[in-house]
């Protein structure tokens, strides 16, 4: 049988404690114990269902964690309090001094700038590679490589992991194969895939409303276990927890995450399509000219679609900038970082997002001036969209005309 996600995280059934359609949120940082003795044995890990402080875990946080982990199909997770509160303890837990990490080159600004300057204080390492060549991805394994490291479509160039191919690598050379998924949930099940480790930025689609930061790391039993623990845990130790009444907030928003991919993925494919006809140089997985095409559909969940996310490029900065500011002056949507919310956002990832990548590697890795990045939004109406985004590019000498005006 097919992998159904929304289908896990439909099912999962949470009461209040009054009997509440949504369960109760535990708004309390410590918790008491009736004796002593179950205090210690919840410290060592021994108590089942006691909890001890909220930085380790709380009723609230632990629901949306196995909402999470049911829908990308493993044991568990753990939320954290932001996306690079879940990469950050993910790599650290699996790393130590003298470790080597091999990361797609392609990847969110904060976590290059993580791998790139300050893992090496911890002297861990990271060979930064083409992800879609596998034969790179392998050439760069050492004896000390303990990761592999990618997002499912790479955040900004939209770029598509062969996950299934780099999880034989990973296995074949006795790695972790850790992959952040927060450009394709329910798109793309990595783990059932093959990945040992899934992360999200809670921040984007899951939560879809741009009102909250957040992060989860989904895996084994054993490994959340190790996060957690109170001696050598990273994620207990970093303390990047999540707040209860957030957890409570993104676990509502969860589950409405279905009818939200569609959505974004039908608009930003009538989009793309329409961009490329028009000359615009579009880049979007679901659209044939893309490398990647036939690889993306190989792996999907088909009925969420190729996601929100695509770009385009107008050949220079000073035009991005342009367009980007007559788009938001005609209420298209909003100059800002960040994605997946209920209105499209767009930036130049070159000057914002991945302005931590030194400019000859976003020239190297084919990360342009005039790029914009569209995180496309829930519109009712992505025809009028269309229609409007494109009279300013024909205002600003972009176009010269487009699908839906005719210029005498």
């Amino acid at each position: 049988m097919a992998f159904k996600p929304a289908n896990n995280i439909q099912d999962l059934q949470y009461f209040g404690e009054f009997g509440g359609v949504n369960p109760s949120i535990s708004d309390a940082s410590t918790y008491t114990f009736l004796s002593a003795k179950t205090m210690f044995d919840t410290f060592e890990g021994n108590a089942d269902g006691c909890y001890l402080y909220s930085r380790h875990s709380s009723p609230s946080n632990l629901y949306l964690g196995e909402a999470l982990a049911a829908m990308e199909g493993t044991e568990t997770a753990n939320v954290s309090a932001s996306g690079m509160g879940a990469i950050t303890p993910v790599l650290l837990q699996l790393c130590g001094s003298g470790d080597h990490i091999v990361s797609s080159r392609t990847i969110y600004g904060g976590t290059y700038a993580f791998l790139k300057n300050f893992t090496p204080r911890f002297d861990i390492k990271t060979s930064f590679v083409d992800i879609t060549k596998l034969d790179s991805v392998e050439a760069a394994i050492t004896k000390n490589t303990k990761v592999l490291y990618c997002e499912s479509v790479s955040n900004p160039l939209l770029e598509v992991a062969d996950i299934k191919g780099l999880a034989a690598i990973a296995k074949r050379h006795h790695l972790k194969l850790v992959v952040d998924n927060t450009f394709s949930p329910l798109s793309i099940s990595p783990v059932i895939l093959g990945a040992d480790v899934v992360i999200h930025s809670l921040t984007k689609f899951i939560n879809g409303s741009s009102d909250t930061v957040g992060g989860v790391i989904c895996g084994t039993q054993e490994f959340i276990n190790d996060l957690r623990n109170v001696n050598d845990g990273a994620s207990m130790l970093l303390g990047s927890t999540m707040d209860s009444l957030r957890a409570s907030s993104v676990l509502k928003n969860l589950r409405t995450l279905h009818i939200r991919m569609q959505q974004h993925s039908y608009n930003a494919s009538y989009l793309a399509e329409r961009f490329e006809a028009d000359g615009l140089k579009t880049v979007y997985p679901g659209l044939k000219s893309h490398p990647s095409h036939n690889l993306f559909k190989s792996m999907m969940n088909e009925k969420y679609g190729f996601g929100g996310m695509l770009t385009i490029d107008v050949g220079s900065l000073e035009k991005a900038n342009e367009l980007m500011e007559m788009m938001q002056h005609r209420n298209l949507g909003y100059l800002a970082v960040s994605l997946g919310f209920y209105k499209t956002l767009f930036s130049a990832p070159g000057t914002s997002t991945s302005s931590e990548i030194p400019e000859d590697e976003q020239k190297a890795m084919g990360l342009s001036d005039g790029l914009i990045r569209f995180s496309i939004g829930l519109d009712a109406d992505i025809e009028r969209t269309y229609n409007m985004m494109t009279d300013c590019m024909v205002e600003l000498g972009i176009l010269k005309t487009h699908k839906g005006l005719e210029l005498s």
